[in-house]
């Protein structure tokens, strides 16, 4: 038996059914929409690809609390892996 619980909805520019849980950049590119191409699911993509919206709320509390352990046990993380952890947690909130 095989479960699909992905949210998925019938794009009729592409005419295919697109998966939802994804960005719509990826999506556009996944299907070959052209830029500019008017998106009949504009507002229902995910912000961060294969996270749902009601995950990403935990997801962002998740590495705050990650990164404020490292900062209290006095362990460092190489400096760019650092900033761009920091700029996903602001896309993400």
């Amino acid at each position: 038996m095989c479960f699909f619980d992905s949210p998925i909805g019938r794009c009729e520019v592409a005419r295919e059914m697109v998966l939802l849980d994804q960005t719509q950049h990826e999506c556009a590119h996944e299907h070959g929409c052209p830029p500019g191409q008017v998106c009949p699911f504009d507002s229902c993509f995910c912000e961060m690809s294969g996270v749902s919206a009601e995950h990403l709320s935990e997801l962002a509390a998740a590495k705050a609390a990650e990164f404020a352990a490292l900062r209290k046990a006095g362990g460092k993380q190489a400096e760019p892996v650092a900033q761009s952890e920091r700029k996903n947690l602001a896309l993400a909130a």
